[in-house]
């Protein structure tokens, strides 16, 4: 790969960290605001409350989240304090430990919800009109990934 093939991916990547950033600071705000919640709860509760995640292992939720054991621990934790997760030890081999959203956290990830999807919506918006985010916006806009 060329010094100039290194550089553009290297680019490319900031611009893609950008956009990102862009992304999730609007939408913590919105969230926070509104519902008291950082964009990571959300992703919590929005993945407890989707069919694949009634019950899910705590590493396949730190694996999802994109965090630490540690991290993803700390997490539940303070949603559990909340009322909104709460954990179980699995039944079947009674070592792994599962996170769940408790009735008040499936409440308050569908009050969420349109806040998240009008936060994005408008940070997409926003990052559309600046010409280097241009490009990536209209690929995201392409996508049709299920997670």
């Amino acid at each position: 790969m060329s010094q100039h093939d290194s550089e553009a991916r290297a680019q490319g990547w900031r611009t893609l960290a950008a956009l990102q950033n862009r992304i999730e600071v609007k939408i913590e705000k919105a969230l926070q605001e509104r519902h008291g919640l950082s964009v990571n709860e959300f992703c919590v509760l929005h993945h407890l409350s989707g069919e694949d995640g009634p019950h899910t292992r705590m590493q396949q939720l730190a694996n999802v989240l994109v965090l630490s054991q540690s991290a993803t621990t700390r997490l539940i934790s303070r949603l559990e304090k909340r009322g909104l997760v709460t954990r179980v030890l699995s039944e079947e081999d009674r070592r792994g430990i599962y996170a769940e959203a408790t009735e008040a956290g499936r409440a308050l990830h569908d009050e969420a919800a349109p806040t998240h999807n009008a936060a994005l919506d408008a940070a997409l918006a926003e990052a559309a009109d600046l010409p280097e985010l241009t490009p990536l916006v209209q690929a995201l806009e392409t996508l049709s990934i299920k997670v």
